[in-house]
């Protein structure tokens, strides 16, 4: 098709556009000419740049006939299929920034010449902030919709023009022009309507505000709808754009997750139903039952309760956030899909309603004509077969909806127990249900719930927290009843819920998602450890939402790429990069062990992973850390980060610390000096203790000449120390370390001269008589006196068996090279058996003993255990195994 046929096509389904090429003799010619090429900024830009403006009556016939040109050409190409509707949706975009910024520049400079100038404090002219808000702040405007805007400015003070004012008055002065410039309607119509009451205190406010009053008004007065449409704005213009998005960001996005977004989005979209009903307006397709601002709702819902710790999702277009909600397992991929097909579908269908007579309608027609004509333009044979689509994407988007924002039980009334929770029943009765429930101490355990009903904490807390732990309370004694040990599992969660209980989100949680509770009981009952660790980092409670996800191997690939994003998301802020870095860390932690206490994650491959996220983590604060230094002579550091004992045999538990050795290699003369000031920054980042807790503890005792040693040391003199200087112990600890982190040159440059020590010949009698003298050091610094034994310090224990190993190594290297393979213990005893140096059977009697013993210290951590001690006789086998290898090797 011709593009002339084009516009007579179109004409057909807009009378508005029938009515532009009416109007005016060459408006058909030029719209025909300029149909391949898509109105952009800079072509409107140019258009306007091309005429006289010279005051409002000309600006407001420049601004209008480029709308007319604009909208002409949008109603024929999106009709005709030459454009889609995020070309629709950009357009219109466009059109209001282009006119929003005309209008203030113009504006601005006429009344500056009355006025004067407002400025800023560095002598620059001081621009308004136009903030667009909705579907403008978005990037999703729609062709006939209003502009929601907000004015804003940075500071207050007076002009020095000819007749000073404030730079209040100033301000409310240009915005009243700019709503005039664009909204008033003249000959030639009018641009965009402007709705400015989405400003501080609504009608009532002033029509332009300072930031300082701004940000009074957000911590004082806003609003949770407010949170829900500030999501969307979004600075047109304006000076200090920094420090206004340093007061609406935090305002919008908390930095804890906020499932009260729940309520709060519901109770607003039943104020929204509740208006459409009254007011009859249920064909109604942006309002509506299943309707646009439902799509929208489901978004932003994710992006108040997850924006402050997931930057991604602080993205303002709709069609944006989706997709990320089911990357990361909020929605079903089904339910994204199916929500994104409606979006566009009710988007194309607004449009196709707004063309007919460039009205603000999103109502379904109710004339036979007019529904023959939109069911033509959305490609359908008829109404009937065009209902029949429109209805499957409502009922897919009120589906979604429901399922989204189904309200939790509003209170605990009706559950059996809530009355034994609430004291409605005498105490014998409770104690008779609790017992009947399974609870071994029915007495205990009713005491307990008394003692916490009857707390100041709880009698303390606003309602809305009373209500929700009123309901949350009844269904987990019901689930902790079925979980043995039954009493100790109850008691876990409750520490945990009194802990949390004054922070409102983390009961919504809880209530919004009941199957979560379950989860965390399953969890506590597991492993006391366990629920100290999420009582300690309640945040983690958001992990138990998608088991999918939690028992999902770790994608270091993708945990590496998604720290970095929200590291350079957190740029300049140091004390947000810290605290993003520690939950990024609990997160990956309890991943992991919830994996464990479900019996998927062997303790092989939990050691494995847990020292790969400590490596991963090590890389990514080594470069920040090195921003941190003044006069740095490189853009790079030529630096490594050695991982000594459990990190570097990669056997890390979940608290373990981090034993370390820095070295560098360069030549420059302040390299010592800059590298020492990164290794004293890298300890800072990893041990400080900040609201998110503290990364990891650090050891750097094994550093040359220990703790009174520099911190960093050149290659060269770590070669150096180590060949003349450094004591057997020292050897015996380079047996397990490696280049874990940091430049990987510098890293290749260490492992031949660990090979090399490793390598060495030795007196073998004095080997002995070293490792069986710091053997004795390491009893002596850790005695036991328990009836039990320790596993991993008693003689036939763990220290043992790393003992044996690093001796072979060290006595034997020199002829077999493959024992210097950082392999681990397990590997490294066989290969040790294989080379004929110990008994195959007793080798393999002693890697089961280390096995056995690493397990049993570990499953009683996860008990709490302050030590791993047991009844002697029950590993008397595997510490006898031990003891013998000791005798056949070290005498």
């Amino acid at each position: 098709m011709n593009p002339v046929d084009l516009v007579t096509a179109a004409s057909q389904h807009s009378r508005y556009l029938r009515r532009l090429v009416a109007a005016e003799a060459h408006f058909a010619d030029t719209l025909v000419a300029h149909l391949d090429t898509p109105w952009n900024t800079t072509l409107m830009q140019a258009q306007l740049d091309a005429l006289q403006i010279v005051d409002a009556h000309s600006l407001q016939v420049a601004l209008r006939k480029l709308r007319q040109a604009v909208m002409a050409q949008m109603v024929v190409r999106d009709l005709a299929g030459l454009g889609d509707l995020h070309e629709v949706m950009r357009m219109c975009t466009d059109l209001a920034q282009v006119a929003v910024r005309y209008a203030l520049r113009y504006h601005t400079i006429w009344l500056a010449e009355t006025h004067g100038m407002p400025m800023n404090a560095d002598g620059t002219p001081m621009e308004l902030a136009v903030v667009g808000m909705g579907k403008l702040g978005g990037g999703e405007l729609n062709v006939s919709s209003d502009i929601d805007l907000v004015y804003l400015y940075a500071d207050e003070g007076e002009t020095t023009g000819d007749k000073p004012i404030s730079y209040h008055q100033f301000f409310v002065l240009l915005a009243k022009k700019i709503g005039l410039a664009i909204s008033e309607i003249t000959a030639d119509g009018f641009v965009f309507r402007v709705d400015t009451r989405l400003r501080p205190w609504g009608d009532a406010g002033p029509l332009a505000m300072g930031y300082a009053a701004f940000e009074d008004y957000l911590v004082t007065h806003g609003r949770e709808w407010e949170r829900y449409a500030w999501i969307k704005g979004r600075a047109l213009t304006g000076s200090r754009l920094d420090e206004l998005n340093a007061i609406v960001r935090p305002f919008v996005f908390r930095k804890y997750l906020d499932f009260n977004a729940f309520a709060a989005m519901r109770e607003l979209h039943a104020q929204i139903r509740r208006e459409v009903i009254r007011r009859d307006r249920v064909d109604n397709i942006k309002l509506g039952p299943g309707g646009i601002r439902e799509i929208e709702f489901i978004a932003q819902v994710f992006q108040l309760i997850r924006g402050g710790q997931v930057p991604a999702l602080q993205a303002r277009a709709t069609l944006a956030i989706l997709p990320m909600l089911a990357a990361r397992g909020s929605l079903p991929e089904q339910a994204v899909s199916e929500l994104r097909e409606a979006y566009f579908f009710l988007r194309n269908l607004e449009h196709r309603l707004q063309y007919l007579d460039d009205a603000q309608t999103q109502m379904l027609p109710t004339q036979a004509e007019e529904q023959s004509r939109i069911a033509s333009s959305m490609g359908f044979a008829d109404y009937s077969a065009f209902l029949l689509k429109l209805n499957m994407h409502r009922t897919h988007v009120s589906r979604h909806f429901d399922q989204v924002f189904a309200a939790p039980q509003a209170d605990g009334t009706h559950h059996p127990l809530s009355a034994l929770w609430l004291g409605l029943i005498d105490e014998e009765e409770s104690k008779a249900q609790l017992a009947n429930l399974g609870f071994d101490d029915a007495d205990a355990v009713y005491q307990r719930l008394q003692q916490s009903r009857k707390s100041s904490r709880y009698v303390g807390l606003p309602a809305s927290n009373r209500a929700r732990l009123d309901t949350l309370v009844p269904q987990l004694i019901e689930v902790a009843a079925s979980l043995p040990p039954r009493d100790s599992t109850l008691a876990r969660i409750m520490d945990l819920l009194e802990t949390v209980s004054r922070r409102a989100s983390y009961l919504a949680l809880l209530v919004e998602y009941p199957a979560t509770l379950r989860q965390l009981a399953k969890i506590c009952a597991a492993s006391p450890w366990a629920a100290q660790y999420l009582t300690r980092n309640p945040m983690l409670l958001d992990e138990l939402l998608d088991t999918r996800v939690l028992y999902t191997p770790p994608d270091w690939v993708a945990l590496r790429a998604e720290l970095a994003a929200q590291m350079q998301a957190q740029e300049g802020d140091v004390e947000r990069q810290m605290d993003g870095m520690r939950h990024f860390r609990q997160r990956v932690t309890f991943h992991l062990l919830a994996q464990d206490l479900a019996g998927i994650l062997p303790l092989e491959k939990l050691s494995d992973y847990l020292s790969d996220l400590a490596a991963l983590i090590l890389d990514a604060t080594l470069p920040l850390a090195w921003a941190g230094v003044r006069n740095r002579h490189c853009e790079a550091p030529h630096f490594a980060i050695i991982g000594y004992g459990k990190l570097g045999g990669r056997e890390l538990g979940y608290a373990s610390d981090l034993d370390m050795v820095f070295l560098y290699q360069d030549d420059a003369p302040d390299a010592a000096e800059h590298y020492a000031r990164l290794a004293q920054r890298i300890i800072t980042w990893l041990s400080s203790t900040t609201a998110a807790g503290i990364l990891y503890e650090t050891d750097l005792r094994l550093r040359p000449d220990g703790a009174s040693g520099l911190l960093v040391s050149s290659i060269a003199a770590f070669s150096e120390y180590q060949r003349n200087h450094a004591w057997t112990w020292e050897h015996q600890a380079l047996t397990r370390a490696r280049f874990v982190a940091g430049d990987a040159a510098v890293g290749a440059l260490f492992e031949p001269i660990r090979c090399d020590i490793l390598t060495q010949q030795r007196d073998l009698a004095k080997l002995r008589e070293d490792v069986r003298n710091m053997r004795q050091k390491m009893h002596d610094g850790h005695p036991n006196h328990s009836a039990l034994f320790d596993i991993k310090h008693d003689a036939g224990g763990i220290v043992d068996v790393e003992f044996i190993v690093q001796y072979l190594i060290l006595a034997y290297s020199a002829r077999h090279r493959q024992l210097t393979e950082n392999a681990g213990n397990l590997a490294l005893l066989k290969i040790a058996a294989e080379l004929g140096l110990i008994a195959s059977d007793t080798a393999e009697a002693v890697r089961t003993a280390y096995r056995q013993f690493r397990q049993l210290q570990h499953s009683l951590r996860l008990q709490g255990a302050d030590a791993a001690r047991v009844e002697g006789e029950s590993v008397a086998v595997h510490a006898n195994a031990v003891k013998t290898l000791w005798t056949q090797v070290l005498g």
